[in-house]
């Protein structure tokens, strides 16, 4: 057991193989709904929504609440650590999460037919509806959280860490200016986290 615990590898690609087949159980052995029904894939895409959500929001609340405000605790000899090997290995699983998060989000929205009301609050058929307008910011809120790591917090990261040995010649300076940019952005999706959350969470459980 410990050599099984000991690789993150066997522990998580057995937990995915069995999450998978506890929803195939109970989707298709217990519920009785087909491969092809809808019902089905938004079992699926719901669950690696979440999943994936997780990966995403944790690492945005890893960034905020541990890493930032303790670096400055951390000698200046030991940050290498922290800056060479640990951030930019959170980074990869940050942003990729994000984006499969946006794309579940989209599929999901889609499987269950209120892909454009939602981005329009409503306002392709009858506008005013809370539900749509309220999954709608949360979609709006996520999007815009999804460009920010996308577009603006990684190019500074890379810039800020010299990421891929992509900048070694960037001025002190330009890197300083670089990393308080990518910590204001993420500041950011940490403020609209909460709220969007809610907007998630609260269209499928309120109306």
């Amino acid at each position: 057991m410990a050599v099984f615990l000991g690789n993150i590898r066997y522990v998580a690609w057995t937990a995915l193989a069995i999450a998978v087949l506890l929803l195939i159980y109970f989707a298709v052995g217990v519920g009785g709904f087909g491969f092809g029904d809808s019902i089905y894939w938004e079992a699926v895409l719901r669950w690696s929504h979440v999943l994936v959500g997780i990966m995403w929001i944790g690492h945005l609340y890893y960034f905020n609440f541990t890493q930032i405000p303790n670096m400055p605790k951390i000698p200046d000899e030991q940050k290498p650590a922290v800056t060479k090997v640990i951030a930019p290995a959170a980074l990869y699983w940050f942003r990729w999460g994000a984006m499969l998060t946006l794309i579940t989000g989209i599929l999901l929205s889609w499987n269950q037919g209120y892909l454009l009301q939602a981005y329009t609050l409503g306002a392709v058929e009858e506008f005013g509806v809370p539900k749509h307008i309220l999954i709608g910011i949360g979609m709006w809120l996520a999007t815009i959280m999804w460009f920010n790591v996308w577009f603006i917090n990684w190019p500074n990261q890379q810039k800020a860490l010299n990421i891929d040995n992509k900048y070694p010649d960037l001025e002190p300076a330009a890197k300083a200016a670089a990393g308080k940019t990518a910590m204001l952005f993420s500041r950011t999706n940490t403020f609209l986290s909460a709220p969007m959350l809610v907007a998630m969470t609260g269209a499928s459980t309120l109306f």
